[in-house]
């Protein structure tokens, strides 16, 4: 429609216009042709006077002629007359149109001027001299004169303050400024640009400024908010620090002297009191750890390290430090992890471990009956693993499952609940997994139970670490005589893999089981009790090559009794992939069969007196009566010399008599809160005075500080390593280990 119009007005356009011009051109046609047909007749008349021959006809052509010119003259007039009334028309509706036009815009330049005089801005003019040339209400509000006094001044602002200039790439310029004005201080952003006047080459600096007062008191509030905050924030870590130190120093006694009191001749009901006594210590230990985790967290200083390690030896040992755990409540644990993972994996193991403990603590928490399986397994994606952590026990609601992940939250969160803790371990550990790049969540059935599922890359390690052969067990039968399914089911996943073919009976039908076929091996639980395994060795008789008994450790003692029944070995549950490899390849037989374990509990023992034979010297510096009392006892009782220090000057005095009398002691462990010299200024003086000597006394720092801080600063005073508090025995019984194959070596 619009195309139509158009081309419509177009044509009427161009009628106009040729209808216009052909009547000009027959206009001015008549007027050439009426002023030849006068210019004739006028001829003719004169040549008939000049002539002196009077003739009436020629003299009224000739009158007629002059009559033509004259109304052709008087029609060029009025035409001529006509054309300027037109263009007069026209002049006045131009006139008409620029006076409305000038009307608008001296409106608009009144709007203009009343907008910038109005408006909160500061707007001010300055020629190439500084002198003033506009300034709006505002600027004159703040200069606290009027617009008349100020046109033409250089007067200027009273400036407190001035950030520097900040230039941007089309020449304007930036910058703040703190200026006193009628009202206070007041804060301006100034915005200035050139610009020019009047077309010419003059040129003026446009200044606009607007007030920021508001904004800067914000920004310093918000800054004295978060120093304040940060201080806050160094004082909670101090405070921390502090509780985490006065609580483990009592600690350290009390689960200390509980382990020593237990290696004492107890009655029973002493024993389970102290058990229960070291088992609050405990709880309240770990309550500790997951306040110091959650404090690390939330201040940002989570750290992560990647370095090898075995993903094998990792799963066994959560699985077998929780085993004691899960095996005083009457259920199972056990672990699965599948060969066909890299046996070294490049990862934090450490953090990694803390999560696990975590899931694997928890399902031990909220379990009764059946047990719990930990579970690891490839990925879909490349370089993917998958932890499994699956529970028989209570269950999580639906509404419950995103909340249990949150701080201070719990599944049993009523004020009628059964299980305690401060519902900061799901939370630690799922922002650990995500820290390191993985997810974690949970799938549950209410009353069935619950499975924990993260996943996360962990690249193959490039290193020198023995690879784990499954062994062949193709056409090999096993049978798995059991009550519960939860350790025999993940038995018989791994042997399975390994290529035997697997039949899970229980007590009822295990013995039709042994009629039926052959048997290669057969693994019976003696959580069937004492008599029910004496009994069912004797059903299987010789048959069986490898018979085999599955034990917690309690139930060492009876080894010997099993043996007599007719097992030809054992395992210690949970079960390692290394031992259950070992007893079933293994050439034993009934004849000269000896029971055996590829366990490394059973190893254990033979460390420690190993270690106790070496009596090492060592200077124990504690304040603490009852810490010191501690050291020095659990120290005796591995077989090494203790003496003590009450502070570091006393423990200075006793190296430097020890060195001397050529005595020197063959371990320090120095607290690093003492009494007149600390921990770590002792520590800086016995290395200043080991370069003259040569001789390097290790110094092992023993604190209840468990900050990454404390650590860093005892390894800058020259500390060799760091023990928390409270005293374990099996750390201490590492660093002894490593201080005595140093020995070894230099010996």
């Amino acid at each position: 429609m619009r195309g139509r119009r158009d081309s419509t007005d177009s044509l009427r356009r161009h009628f106009y216009r040729g209808s216009r011009l052909v009547g000009h051109t027959v206009r001015w046609a008549f007027l050439t042709l009426g002023a030849l047909t006068a210019s004739s007749v006028l001829f003719v008349y004169l040549y008939s006077v000049n002539e002196e021959v009077y003739d009436p006809s020629l003299f009224a052509i000739g009158v007629g002629g002059l009559f033509a010119a004259s109304c052709g003259a008087i029609l060029l007039l009025v035409n001529s007359n006509r054309k300027f009334r037109a263009e007069l028309r026209r002049s006045l509706t131009r006139c008409e149109l620029l006076a409305d036009r000038n009307w608008e815009l001296q409106e608009a330049e009144e709007r203009a001027k009343s907008l910038l005089e109005t408006q909160g801005d500061l707007i001010v003019r300055r020629d190439a001299e500084g002198r003033i040339t506009y300034a709006n209400d505002a600027f004159c509000a703040l200069a606290g004169q009027s617009q008349q006094s100020l046109l033409g001044s250089t007067t200027t602002l009273d400036v407190l303050e001035h950030d520097n200039f900040t230039p941007l790439p089309d020449g304007t310029r930036l910058h703040d400024q703190k200026i006193m004005s009628m009202a206070g201080a007041r804060w301006v952003a100034w915005r200035e640009v050139i610009v020019r006047v009047d077309g010419n080459d003059r040129t003026e600096v446009q200044s606009v400024g607007r007030d920021i007062t508001d904004r800067v008191n914000a920004e310093r509030a918000l800054g004295e908010a978060r120093d304040a905050a940060e201080a806050a924030n160094r004082a909670k870590s101090r405070f921390l620090a502090v509780v985490s130190h006065e609580i483990r120093t009592p600690l350290n006694g009390i689960l200390g002297m509980s382990e020593l009191l237990l290696d004492t001749p107890l009655t029973p009901e002493q024993t389970t009191y102290v058990r229960a006594a070291k088992t609050s210590g405990d709880a309240l230990l770990s309550l500790i750890e997951e306040i110091l985790d959650f404090s690390k967290i939330e201040a940002g200083k989570l750290e992560m390290a990647a370095r090898p390690f075995s993903l094998f030896t990792l799963i066994e040992e959560v699985v077998e430090l929780l085993g004691p755990r899960a095996q005083a409540k009457g259920i199972e644990i056990a672990s699965d992890v599948d060969e066909r993972l890299p046996a070294c994996m490049m990862g934090d193991d450490a953090r990694l471990r803390q999560v696990l403990l975590n899931l694997a603590g928890n399902a031990i928490k909220f379990t009764e009956v059946g047990g719990v399986s930990v579970i690891v397994e490839r990925g879909a994606q490349p370089d993917e693993v998958v932890f499994l952590v699956r529970d028989t026990g209570i269950g999580i609601m639906p509404e419950q499952r995103v909340r249990i992940f949150l701080d201070f939250e719990q599944a049993d969160s009523g004020s009628t609940r059964k299980f305690g803790g401060t519902g900061l371990g799901l939370a630690i550990s799922k922002r650990i997994v995500e820290h390191m790049g993985g997810s974690i969540d949970v799938e549950s059935i209410p009353g069935q139970g619950a499975t924990f599922r993260v996943a996360m890359t962990l690249k193959r390690a490039d290193t020198d670490e023995p690879i784990f052969v499954a062994p062949e067990l193709a056409a090999s039968n096993v049978l798995i005589v059991a009550p519960t399914s939860v350790a025999a089911s993940l038995l018989a996943r791994r042997l399975s893999r390994w290529g035997a073919r697997i039949l899970i009976a229980p007590e009822t039908t295990a013995a039709e089981s042994l009629q039926e076929q052959a048997w290669d091996a057969v693994i019976v639980d003696h959580a069937l009790g004492s008599a029910v395994t004496a009994s069912f060795a004797a059903k299987i008789g010789n048959k069986p090559a490898r018979r085999i008994v599955l034990v917690t450790p309690s139930e060492r003692q009876g080894l010997a009794a099993l043996k007599d029944a007719g097992f030809t070995g054992y395992l210690v549950k949970p079960v390692r992939a290394a031992s259950l490899k070992t007893q079933l390849v293994a050439s034993n037989t009934f004849e000269g069969a000896v029971l055996t374990s590829a366990s490394a509990i059973d190893e254990q023992p033979d460390a420690k007196t190993a270690d106790a034979r070496k009596g090492f010297k060592i200077l124990i510096a504690e304040d603490n009566k009852i810490n010191a009392l501690l050291a020095r006892s659990l120290i005796a009782k591995l077989g090494h010399w203790p003496t003590g220090a009450a502070n570091g000057t006393m423990a200075l005095d006793a190296w430097r008599t020890a060195r001397s009398a050529g005595a020197p002691y063959d371990l320090v462990l120095m607290d690093l809160h003492m009494p007149g010299i600390d921990g770590l200024e002792a520590t800086r003086r016995i290395r200043a005075a080991e370069t003259e000597t040569g001789r390097r006394t290790p110094i092992i720092a023993l604190t209840a500080n468990a900050f990454s801080e404390d650590r860093e600063a005892c390894l800058a005073a020259g500390m060799d390593s760091f023990l928390v508090k409270p005293l374990d025995r099996e750390q201490l019984l590492a660093v002894l280990n490593l201080l005595s194959k140093a020995a070894q070596m230099a010996a």
